[in-house]
């Protein structure tokens, strides 16, 4: 008999809109029992189920979950029967459906029960047809009536486990649940068979995942950007430039996925079915540590020397410059000595600008060719009590409402990029599911967006430029700190947290070569208002939050209101050579 995938999930980080072609319904193959599909339209509590026992070939219900493009979810649940309980009726063609909690859940089983649960008289979820698989539903959902839980994510899962342990010892039992929000894999604990977890993430153009029964194409109505999780008991196969790693789930464990995330897993890890690959399996940030009062950082000097040239192949006569290059002085930072040198003569001055940056401003009445511009400044870097603190207020959600004086004080950081309707849709949708796969919480949702950022998008310099937007980056996973910044500060902005972009210097220790060309020029992140705490920063580049690693030197809404370094050229100039180096030294090292 050819591997059936019996049982098959998919988990997305927003909605999609897969083609599902049941190959295993033509006319010249071994047709199952029944058929069936279950998802949650448009990401709400409530399911849809298309099934069909005993299914002719080519079926117009098979053609439906082929070609209806509102077949559209984040959660969707697939099995193929094969029967030994129950005649081949609706009643008993998977998957199931209750509805408890506000809410309505799916199962779905692979394997057969000799010894399926035996229900009480007085039970509150009672099965409507035959199947050892219904039994152990309703079973499994009186349990979570009783004890409370009205989602998976409120279950004791370790007790979970053991219940699904309990039954298996009755027979063969691989098993899908789903609240519509997370999907729950269970592996049999005799091994009978195999439970595997692939994931895929952009970008890709084309993504077909098949076998000889099934294939689910999820780019026939449009490549969306989207992360996934696949979980079915018959590794798939890839098609496209979209690639899978399939991972075993170890007998007898249980695995949580979380819109295209896993957020728990019962074994230490995913072993790879077939070996030598990296882990690609995506763990979901679902809450950040609480760091205690030791856990403060030390403070620390720096020294830096910043170094800018322009050279032109023809002189340059009249010009105007600004230069952001004097650390900012707060209660946080303190700087103890800065000094610019400047090549060429002309006349300067200080100021402080709309945002506070210290800047000075000069004008060049003679020609030149060559400038240089040199800032040595030594600054000591604190850190931050009240943010390492964690006051009460931080547990503040998203959406947030902001008092009148906050939202006219905030608005030159609330609005977000200007882009096209249809990609800040896109982008509001992204946004959206940090906010839902951490309960709304803002510090866990922003904490997500930055943890993602740094482990899903490629550090790849040159492959973007000044002109690089916020969707560009997000379409093609990849960029530099001034790119990843700019999408931090978006998706806050979508979702009405107030972001701002700060540029300055980041520590990556003297022997970090990979991350050594940070080090060696400006560096870029976001900075969010959190309600009565602040500006608090998050390096995405990075993953890590702000601390005494950066050193602050302008913030501002986008690049432009921070660049160290800007001019007008009024008359001369020509091609241009433009050379920055940065040296970063930590006085409390030597």
């Amino acid at each position: 008999m050819r591997a059936m995938p019996n049982l098959l999930a998919l988990s997305f980080e927003g909605p999609v809109a897969p083609s599902f072609d049941l190959l295993c319904l033509a006319a010249e193959y071994d047709r199952p029992d029944g058929w069936g599909l279950a998802y949650y339209p448009g990401s709400e509590p409530s399911v849809s189920v298309l099934k069909e026992p005993a299914p002719p070939p080519g079926s117009i219900r098979s053609e439906l979950v082929k070609a209806w493009e509102h077949l559209e979810a984040s959660v969707f649940v697939l099995h193929i029967r094969h029967a030994r309980w129950g005649a081949n009726t609706d009643a008993n063609t998977q998957p199931f459906v209750r509805t408890y909690g506000g809410r309505d859940w799916l199962c779905a089983h692979a394997g057969s029960l000799d010894r399926p649960p035996v229900l009480a008289a007085d039970a509150r979820f009672e099965p409507v047809g035959a199947t050892d698989t219904e039994r152990v539903f309703c079973e499994l959902m009186g349990r979570f009536a009783g004890r409370g839980w009205r989602s998976l994510a409120e279950a004791d899962l370790d007790e979970v486990r053991r219940w699904f342990l309990e039954w298996n010892g009755g027979g063969s039992l691989s098993f899908l649940l789903s609240d519509g929000l997370d999907l729950l894999a269970y592996a049999d604990a005799n091994g009978d068979g195999m439970m595997s977890l692939a994931s895929f993430a952009p970008p890709y153009q084309r993504a077909v995942f098949a076998d000889s029964d099934v294939e689910i194409d999820l780019t026939r109505r449009g490549a969306k950007p989207r992360r996934g999780v696949i979980i079915t008991s018959s590794p798939l196969g890839t098609m496209g430039d979209a690639e899978l790693v399939h991972r075993r789930i170890a007998a007898g464990h249980i695995v949580i996925v979380r819109e295209g995330y896993v957020r728990y897993r019962s074994q230490p890890s995913l072993p790879e079915v077939e070996g030598g690959r990296r882990d690609s399996i995506p763990i979901w940030p679902i809450a950040r540590p609480v760091p205690s009062r030791a856990d403060l950082s030390d403070a620390h000097r720096y020294r830096i020397v910043h170094r800018t040239s322009y050279r032109y192949d023809s002189p340059v006569e009249r010009s105007s410059h600004l230069f952001r290059l004097c650390p900012i002085v707060d209660r946080l930072q303190s700087v103890e000595k800065h000094s610019i040198s400047i090549s060429v003569p002309g006349d300067y001055h200080d100021l402080d600008d709309a945002f506070g940056n210290r800047c000075r401003r000069i004008t060049f009445d003679r020609p030149w060719s060559e400038l240089i511009v040199e800032a040595e400044t030594i600054v000591r870097v604190d850190d931050d009590r009240s943010w390492r603190q964690r006051p009460r207020h931080m547990s503040a959600t998203v959406p947030h409402v902001w008092l009148p004086w906050q939202s006219q004080a905030l608005q030159p950081f609330l609005p977000p990029t200007e882009l096209h309707e249809t990609e800040l849709l896109e982008l509001r949708e992204y946004a959206d599911g940090f906010v839902r796969r951490s309960g709304g919480d803002l510090v866990d949702t922003l904490v997500a967006i930055n943890a993602s950022i740094y482990q899903e998008y490629e550090y790849a310099p040159g492959t973007t430029n000044f002109a690089t937007t916020p969707f560009d980056v997000y379409a093609n996973r990849r960029g530099v700190c001034q790119d990843f910044a700019n999408l931090f500060i978006c998706l806050a902005r979508l979702i009405g947290i107030p972001a701002r972009y700060a540029c300055g210097y980041v520590w990556v220790g003297p022997h970090d070569a990979q991350r050594g060309a940070m080090a060696q020029a400006s560096h870029a992140w976001a900075e969010v208002y959190l309600p009565d705490v602040g500006w608090k920063g998050f390096d995405p580049t990075n993953g890590t939050q702000v601390r005494t690693e950066h050193v602050r030197v302008a913030v501002g809404r986008h690049y432009r209101d921070t660049a160290p370094t800007a001019g007008t050229i009024f008359v001369g100039g020509g091609t241009e050579t433009l050379e920055v180096s940065v040296q970063t030294t930590r006085l409390d090292d030597d």
